[in-house]
C-alpha cells in the first residue's frame, strides 16, 4: 500500500525520510512467485486429466496471505484505521475486472448452451462469487437435502477458494492494522504482536478445522474458519522468514522434498474428501519446506526451477487461468456430454485455457491495473466490475420471472385432465408449467414455524416444525415424515385448507418415518421425537408415507418398522392416513423431458415403477388406518409420463412438482369421500 502524501504517526509527526525508506518495498521473491504458479498448474492437471483436488489451492491460499502480511509489516509503522478502505479499494479493483469478466461469459455460455433448469443455479453462484461468498452459498447446498443435483459441476464452483480468499482480505488488514496497535499501546515489535496473534489463529483455527473436517467435512472444506490456518500459517512465514538462515545443502534437500510432497500430494491423499483438517498440512509445510529453502541460493536446489521464465511466464498469468481452467473444462464437459475428458481433450482443454488466461491478463487484468489510482477511482473500477454482471444477470432474472408469472394458468390443469367430472382441457400451444427457471424452488411449504401450542418438545422434531392454521377448535392434520410426505402435503393441503384445518408438518429431508430403515444418529432422534409428538399431539388424522418405491424398479415395499409407529398413533386416539409413494427413476425426469423431442422418450411403464399391489394394504387392515393411493394420476393408462395437462410431473428424478401434486387435490378429495374416518370429504 502507498503512503499517501502528509501521513502522521501516532504521535502526530509527518513520517521521516528514513521511515519512509524502510517503509519501502523490499525484493520480491522470485521462487515463491513460481511456487504460485506451481501450485496454480498442480490445480489445473488435476482437475483436467486427474478429475481429482490436488492441495495446490492450499498452497495458492497460503502463499497469497505471506505476500499481503509481508506487504503490510513493511508498511507498519505508518498504517492507520483510515488506510483501510484505500487497502481494500484497491485489491478488489486488481481482482474484480477479470472475475467479473469471467462470471458474465459463464452466464452467456450458461444462456446459449444450458438446460434452464440449470439456469437458477447459476443465477445464484453468479451473485455469490460476484460478492466473494461463493463458498457459502456452495456449503450450503452441500447440506440442503432438497438442492437439485447437477450432471456436471457448477461452472462457478470454484470460485469457493477465490471468496475464502477475498473475505480474508477483508479480515487481514484489520488484524493487523489491530496489532499495530495493540503494539504501539504496549511499547513492543508489531512483528512480535503479529506472531503472536497469527500463530494463536493458526493453533485455534487447526483445532477447529479437525473437529469440523471430523464432524461434516462438505461443511469444513468451503469453510472461512477452517481455512484460516493456512492464511495463518503464510502470515507466519512472512514473519519468522527473515531471520532464517539455511545451509546450501539443507536448502537443495528440503526444496526438492517440498516439491516432490507437492506433486504426490493429491495421489496419496484423499483431498476432495479429507481436507482441510490435518491433511491439509500435507500441501502446505511442503510448500513451506520450499519457501525455507529459498531463503539460501544454490545452484542444484528448487529455487532455481520456480524462478525460471516458464513458470515466471505462468506466474504472470496465474490468476487468469485459475478463473477460466474451470469454465472451460466444464463447458468442454457440457458440449461432449461427457464427465471426463481424456488425453486429448484435456490437452484442448489446458490450451483454451491459457489463451484465454493470456487474453483476459493482457486486456483486462493490466489495463485495469493501469488505471487503478486513488480511493475514487479504485472504487469506481469495483463499480464497474460488478456492474458488469449485476446489470445483464438482474435484467435476465428479471425477465424470466416475468415471463413465468404471465399466461393464462387455465391451461395448465395437470392432473385434472384426468378427471371427467371436472371437464378440464390443456392447451396445445400452452407452456409447460413450472418453467425450466422455476422448477428448481417448486416444493410444498406452510405458512411458517410451529407455534407454542403445537411446538414438539423435542429440539429436532421443533425445529422441522411448520404448521398452517391456528384455530383451537379447528380439527388437525398433522404430517410426518421425509421429503415425499412433504410433496405429497401438496395435495392434501388444499382441501385441508377449505375445511379450515390445522395442518401441522414435521418433516426431515431424507429421514423416513419407519424406525427401521437405514439412518444416522439426528435422524433416529427426530424419528422419536416426531413419534413422541403424535402421540401427545391431539390429531384428527396424522399422514405418513405407506410405501417406498425403488428407482427403477418395481421392488417397491413397506418402510421398515413402519406397523410400529402406526400402531402407537392409533392408540393415542389418531386415525391414520397412509399415502402411497410415487415412483423414483435413475434419471432426472425433468431434464429429460427438456431434452427429448417427444415426451413419451421419458415415460416409464408403471409395472417397471411400482409393485402391483399397495404395499400399505396390509396395515389397512387395522381400524383407523387408511390408505390414499392416487398412482393413476402419476401413471395414466399405465404409464408414467413426465408431463400431464401441460404441468411437469417432477422435479428431479423422484420429486412431485408442487403445481402438480396440488392439482391432484380433486383426485383426492373424491378418495377421502369413500372413507369414513377421513373427515375431510
Amino acid at each position: 500500500m502507498e503512503q499517501p502524501a502528509g501521513v502522521t504517526d501516532a504521535a502526530g509527526k509527518v513520517l521521516t525520510r528514513r521511515r519512509r525508506a524502510a517503509a519501502a518495498p523490499t525484493v520480491r521473491r522470485d521462487d515463491i512467485d513460481g511456487l504460485r504458479a506451481f501450485a496454480i498448474l498442480l490445480v489445473v492437471v488435476y482437475h483436467v486429466w486427474l478429475g481429482r483436488v490436488s492441495g495446490g489451492v492450499d498452497v495458492f491460499l497460503m502463499v497469497s496471505a505471506y505476500f499481503l502480511t509481508a506487504s503490510f509489516v513493511r508498511r507498519s509503522a505508518g498504517l492507520r484505521p483510515a488506510d483501510l478502505p484505500v487497502v481494500w479499494a484497491r485489491r478488489f479493483a486488481r481482482l474484480l475486472p477479470a472475475a467479473g469478466l469471467t462470471i458474465a461469459s459463464v452466464l452467456a455460455f450458461t444462456m446459449i448452451a444450458l438446460p434452464g433448469s440449470q439456469w437458477r443455479d447459476v443465477w445464484g453462484q453468479a451473485w455469490a462469487s460476484l460478492f466473494y461468498v461463493q463458498n457459502r452459498q456452495l456449503t450450503a447446498n452441500a447440506v440442503d437435502y432438497y438442492a437439485r443435483t447437477e450432471t456436471f459441476p457448477s461452472p462457478l464452483q470454484h470460485f469457493w477458494s477465490l471468496s475464502v480468499q477475498g473475505q480474508v482480505f477483508v479480515l487481514w488488514p484489520i488484524l493487523i492494522l489491530g496489532a499495530v496497535i495493540v503494539a504501539r499501546a504496549i511499547n513492543r515489535s508489531p512483528r512480535a504482536v503479529l506472531v503472536a496473534g497469527f500463530g494463536t489463529l493458526f493453533v485455534v483455527s487447526l483445532a477447529y478445522s479437525v473437529y469440523l473436517t471430523a464432524a461434516d467435512q462438505q461443511v469444513a472444506y468451503f469453510s472461512t474458519p477452517a481455512r484460516l490456518w493456512e492464511f495463518a500459517l503464510g502470515s507466519l512465514a512472512a514473519l519468522v522468514f527473515p531471520a532464517i538462515r539455511v545451509s546450501r545443502f539443507w536448502s537443495t534437500v528440503l526444496g526438492w522434498t517440498g516439491i516432490v510432497a507437492l506433486l504426490a500430494c493429491g495421489v496419496v491423499l484423499d483431498v476432495g474428501a479429507g481436507f482441510p483438517g490435518f491433511a491439509a498440512l500435507w500441501p502446505t509445510l511442503a510448500a513451506l519446506a520450499v519457501m525455507v529453502a529459498g531463503q539460501a541460493t544454490s545452484p542444484s536446489s528448487s529455487t532455481r526451477f520456480l524462478s525460471s521464465r516458464p513458470l515466471a511466464w505462468i506466474g504472470g498469468i496465474a490468476y487468469a487461468l485459475y478463473l477460466v481452467h474451470w469454465p472451460i473444462l466444464v463447458a468442454y464437459m457440457t458440449l461432449t456430454d461427457s464427465t471426463s475428458v481424456g488425453f486429448a481433450g484435456g490437452v484442448i482443454v489446458i490450451a483454451l485455457s491459457l489463451g484465454a488466461a493470456v487474453l483476459l491478463t493482457r486486456l483486462v487484468e493490466r489495463p485495469a491495473g493501469r488505471l487503478m489510482g486513488g480511493l475514487r477511482r479504485n472504487l469506481a473500477i469495483c463499480a464497474a466490475a460488478v456492474l458488469l454482471v449485476a446489470v445483464p444477470l438482474g435484467s435476465w432474472q428479471v425477465g424470466e420471472n416475468v415471463r413465468a408469472a404471465a399466461g393464462d394458468r387455465s391451461t395448465n390443469p395437470g392432473a385434472a385432465v384426468l378427471m371427467p367430472w371436472l371437464g378440464s382441457h390443456a392447451a396445445d400451444d400452452a407452456r409447460i408449467l413450472p418453467t425450466s427457471t422455476q422448477v428448481g424452488a417448486d416444493w410444498v411449504s406452510l405458512d411458517g414455524p410451529c407455534d407454542s401450542g403445537h411446538r414438539p418438545r423435542g429440539h429436532l422434531a421443533a425445529e422441522s416444525c411448520v404448521q398452517a392454521g391456528d384455530s383451537d377448535d379447528a380439527r388437525t392434520l398433522i404430517v410426518i415424515g421425509d421429503s415425499h410426505a412433504q410433496q405429497w402435503l401438496g395435495t392434501v393441503l388444499p382441501i385441508a385448507r377449505e375445511a379450515d384445518w390445522n395442518v401441522i408438518a414435521v418433516l426431515k429431508g431424507g429421514c423416513a418415518f419407519a424406525p427401521d430403515e437405514d439412518a444416522d444418529a439426528d435422524c433416529r432422534q427426530w424419528r422419536d421425537e416426531a413419534l413422541e409428538y403424535a402421540e401427545a399431539q391431539p390429531a384428527d388424522v396424522v399422514m405418513l408415507m405407506g410405501s417406498k418405491a425403488a428407482v427403477s424398479s418395481n421392488e417397491e415395499r413397506l418402510p421398515l418398522g413402519l406397523e410400529r409407529p402406526v400402531d402407537a398413533i392409533v392408540a393415542s386416539g389418531s386415525r391414520v392416513l397412509l399415502v402411497r409413494d410415487n415412483p423414483r427413476f435413475d434419471f432426472d425426469v425433468y431434464r429429460c423431458f427438456e431434452d427429448a423431442a417427444d415426451p413419451h422418450e421419458c415415460a416409464t411403464p408403471v409395472a417397471d415403477a411400482l409393485a402391483a399391489q399397495n404395499p400399505a394394504a396390509e396395515l389397512s387392515e387395522a381400524e383407523d388406518v387408511y390408505l390414499l393411493d392416487l398412482t393413476p394420476y402419476l401413471c395414466p393408462e399405465e404409464l408414467c409420463l413426465p408431463v400431464i395437462g401441460n404441468v411437469a410431473v417432477y422435479i428431479d428424478d423422484n420429486h412431485l412438482t408442487a403445481t402438480y401434486a396440488r392439482s391432484m387435490a380433486p383426485a383426492a378429495l373424491a378418495a377421502f369421500r369413500e372413507m369414513p374416518g377421513i373427515p375431510l370429504g
